[in-house]
């Protein structure tokens, strides 16, 4: 190449550019297959699916923002920590800058790389080389310094893309930086679900831990009376073992209780990728987490355009549909440009001046005749691993569908599971209130009233689990149709955004 003068204009270089730019014009089209999207087998509607409550939004569960889904202030302060700390969603958009970068390195192919280059060279030959430099220097003497000064602007090896070969490449690694992309929203959608779902068990075990505490300390004075009428001569002595044995054994569950709550508080800090603050908002009563009691789960087609791992699965099809193009684009000849406009000049004092121009245009063809199989495998290959994602987008959709159906079903399961517990822990509380009275009044044994309490125990135990279960179910469908990737809800075109619903029961 040749190193251009700033005090000159390249015309011949840009003539050339400009032949370069009509003839990738004239040469827009590519060898891509046409795109049809893939047809998986898909229900119309939910299977056994029944409204199961108040739905009061008509927006779709993947527009609903998460600080308009969770209003707990507690759930949302660890959210955006996660959002920021998260090293899931680092290592994510760390992804996308590499797709991004390697786009830009392909899309780079479809321009030549134009540069300067400057370069001089002295040479001192020996007297017996026959060379003469200065004019009337005798044959075998010394002939002097050799200098030449060369300098000038172009590109070389530049391809031009007749048939949308690199076009079709370009498109590839677009297609796989715009699944990236969406993989970095499935993987943000993941955290806020995780974070929920580990906050709500985090509120289900504090309640568990209550529970046992206030067993605990029921059981403890119910023990010093007992030893008091042993004492006195009112109890005997199986009264009070039994007594202790029930401390001790709700001393056991508050243990239990204990160390899930800081197993919990550990999670939570791995899920938000820093240590919980110390200035954390007081955290709302478990069931007051989320604005609504339901959600809209519309038709399973919506999940093909909100669900992002469907949208990614498609962006890695639409990228093996590319390199198909590129596959069969490999089959015709390829014309590649080696250009220069510079100067060059045996005396530097010579080399900025008109006498000096040089230019050169190298055009090549290369026509493939026998490639020994390697073209047509690569086009093999290429097509299969478009079947190869074909199967993939389909298991992808297939698999969400089926995610969103066992939520929705789990759903009308944990509304009745849960009335059926809040009915058991009344009847339960109401039959150990009436064991006690008895014992207290001394017309049953202390062992009605440890087997009234135990089944009390139990129920407040099951009803706290299944809340648990509920609301964990509500943010799995939250997630499961897409929900979590938006910081607020999206006001309908042309309305003012809406003011926050009432907190409801989840």
């Amino acid at each position: 190449m040749a190193f251009f003068s700033p005090n000159r204009r390249p015309a011949r270089l840009r003539a050339t550019l400009l032949s370069v730019a009509a003839t990738q014009a004239l040469a827009a089209c590519t060898m891509i297959p046409t795109y049809h999207r893939p047809k998986p087998p898909l229900a119309q509607n939910w299977p056994a699916y029944e409204k199961t409550g108040d739905i009061t939004t008509n927006q779709v569960a993947s527009d609903i923002g998460w600080k308009d889904f969770f209003i707990d202030p507690r759930l949302q302060a660890l959210i955006a920590i996660a959002i920021r700390e998260n090293r899931d969603l680092r290592s994510a958009a760390a992804s996308v800058a590499e797709a991004q970068g390697q786009y830009d390195v392909q899309h780079a192919g479809l321009f030549p790389a134009i540069s300067t280059t400057g370069n001089a060279m002295y040479m001192q030959p020996s007297e017996t080389a026959g060379l003469s430099f200065a004019p009337g220097l005798e044959a075998g003497k010394n002939p002097g310094t050799f200098r030449f000064y060369q300098g000038g602007i172009g590109f070389s090896s530049y391809e031009i893309d007749l048939f949308g070969r690199i076009r079709s490449l370009t498109r590839q690694s677009a297609e796989n930086a715009f699944s990236q992309v969406t993989n970095v929203r499935s993987v943000l959608i993941s955290v806020v679900s995780q974070v929920a779902i580990a906050y709500i068990t985090w509120l289900g075990d504090r309640d568990l831990l209550a529970v046992a505490e206030q067993t605990l300390a029921s059981q403890q004075e119910t023990l010093r009376l007992t030893q008091n009428k042993f004492r006195n001569g009112e109890a005997d002595m199986l009264t009070v073992r039994q007594a202790e044995t029930q401390v001790e054994q709700s001393a056991g569950l508050r243990a239990e209780a204990t160390r899930k709550v800081e197993q919990d508080e550990n999670l939570l800090a791995l899920l938000i990728g820093a240590p919980l603050p110390a200035t954390l908002p007081a955290p709302l009563p478990l069931g007051q987490q989320t604005t609504l009691a339901d959600l809209p789960a519309g038709l399973p087609s919506d999940l093909l355009e909100n669900r992002p791992d469907i949208v990614s699965a498609e962006h890695a099809l639409l990228a093996a549909q590319a390199n198909i193009g590129a596959a069969r684009a490999a089959f015709f000849p390829r014309i590649t440009l080696t250009a220069t406009d510079g100067l060059s000049s045996l005396q530097f004092h010579k080399l900025f001046t008109s006498a000096a121009t040089t230019w050169g245009l190298n055009p090549s063809l290369q026509i493939p005749i026998w490639t020994w199989g390697q073209n047509s495998g690569n086009l093999a290959a290429s097509k299969a691993q478009r079947d190869s994602k074909v199967v993939t987008y389909e298991k992808t959709v297939q698999t969400a569908f089926r995610e969103v159906a066992d939520a929705l079903a789990a759903r009308k399961a944990y509304l009745d599971e849960k009335r059926q517990a809040d009915a058991l822990t009344v009847s339960a509380a109401d039959a150990y209130r009436l064991a006690k009275l008895r014992f207290d009044a001394g017309t049953d044994s202390y062992l009605t009233t440890l087997d009234s309490q135990r089944y009390y125990l139990q129920a407040q135990q099951n009803q706290i689990t299944v809340s648990v279960s509920k609301y964990q179910n509500l943010v799995t469908i939250y997630r499961s149709l897409g929900g979590g990737w938006k910081d607020h809800t999206p006001a309908p075109t042309g309305q003012a955004p809406a003011a926050a619903p009432t907190p409801q029961a989840g």
